[in-house]
């Protein structure tokens, strides 16, 4: 009951806070909003903690008080000393990529022939179809060349574990989102500079080969370390710390990256928001209706949807990161990551309350 308490008096607390950032705003005092900001995040995740229905919520809570700190206080993520904070991304998603190696074995890829219709409607939708809305919304938003290319990469990358968790949490085929999210992953240091060069060239300069190298050291080597370790050792214990682990590293991430991006930032924000929001939700909606299209059962069909619409904002941020753009190309996949997260959640809870009447037979 004491906890319940709590949690209840936490939300209480994040209401008045939101009050008074609010007011804030409205009096034209917002720059003096940020520790009312953090603390009204913080204290928000804190109730949502309690509640069954709201846990979900957590974690991109705390991806907007991390978001909240780059902005208001951007020099505690840009650099300590004379050492620039960028160079830990690079880093940061090796680990993110070892750990969905440690999830993965060969019965992953063996799914792709139980299930090969799944896959390749999930994989051909996500890497074939949403590169070119990504270039459609870059076109159309005016923003300047290294910006928009941001919005390409992101329609280019493949999905993440993000996509999984909310297959599991909406009663979609978790085995088919694991296994579309690993042959994505594999293919994108492949496909992803070839799209990007075609889709993004006239934007920046894209050497593909160099890409391809910097992909292939951010996915394909830790995750083979992955796959090896996960062979070698099998420990329970890392099974539990790699999500939590990921969690953190793509919070980072995204800290660093707002704040080495925030003046951009500032400028365009909403402008930048509402076109990638606009991709994420496109990419439900093509998801799932290209399952539906092809007559995927229910279940299959939520799995596709997630997949196509949730993108590896993580492995985006890297590619712009080692391509020395990180504060423009990399705001694109920065702005997605949160948005990307809190449409999954509510869509993964939608589909929880409605459980899909009939399981896929292939994979039953």
């Amino acid at each position: 009951m004491k906890k319940i308490n709590l949690y209840s008096i936490s939300l209480g607390i994040a209401l008045l806070l939101l009050l008074v950032v609010l007011g804030m705003v409205l009096t034209g005092n917002i720059g003096s909003a940020g520790p009312y900001m953090l603390l009204f995040f913080t204290t928000l995740a804190l109730g949502f903690s309690g509640y069954k229905s709201l846990n979900g919520m957590v974690f991109t809570t705390m991806i907007f008080a991390g978001v909240s700190a780059a902005l208001y206080y951007p020099g505690l993520f840009t650099e300590i000393g004379n050492v620039k904070l960028t160079i830990l991304i690079i880093p940061l998603i090796q680990i993110i990529m070892f750990g969905m190696g440690t999830q993965m074995g060969l019965k992953d890829f063996a799914a792709v022939f139980k299930t090969p219709r799944g896959v390749l409607i999930g994989v051909a939708a996500q890497l074939m179809i949403m590169p070119f809305v990504g270039y459609g919304l870059a076109k159309v938003s005016n923003f300047p060349p290294e910006i928009a290319a941001g919005i390409v990469l992101i329609g280019c990358s493949p999905s993440g574990v993000a996509s999984n968790v909310m297959a599991y949490l909406a009663n979609a085929n978790l085995a088919l989102s694991i296994t579309i999210t690993s042959i994505a992953t594999l293919l994108a240091p492949f496909l992803t500079p070839l799209l990007m060069k075609l889709l993004a060239g006239e934007f920046v300069q894209i050497d593909v080969l160099d890409m391809m190298w910097s992909i292939t050291k951010m996915i394909i080597i830790p995750i083979g370390a992955g796959l090896l370790f996960n062979r070698l050792f099998k420990t329970k214990w890392l099974d539990r710390a790699m999500p939590v682990v990921s969690m953190l590293a793509i919070g980072i991430i995204i800290m660093i990256i707002t704040a080495a991006g925030r003046d951009s930032l500032l400028d365009i924000g909403g402008i930048l928001m509402l076109l990638v929001l606009v991709h994420n939700l496109f990419g439900y909606g093509l998801g799932y209706g290209f399952a539906k299209v092809f007559n995927m059962p229910e279940q299959d069909a939520r799995t596709i949807a997630l997949e196509v619409g949730m993108q590896n904002g993580g492995l985006a941020s890297g590619i712009a990161n080692s391509l020395g753009k990180i504060a423009t190309m990399g705001l694109a996949p920065a702005v997605f990551g949160p948005l990307m997260n809190i449409t999954g959640s509510i869509l993964a809870s939608y589909w929880h309350k409605k459980p899909p009447k009939s399981q896929n037979p292939e994979t039953s």
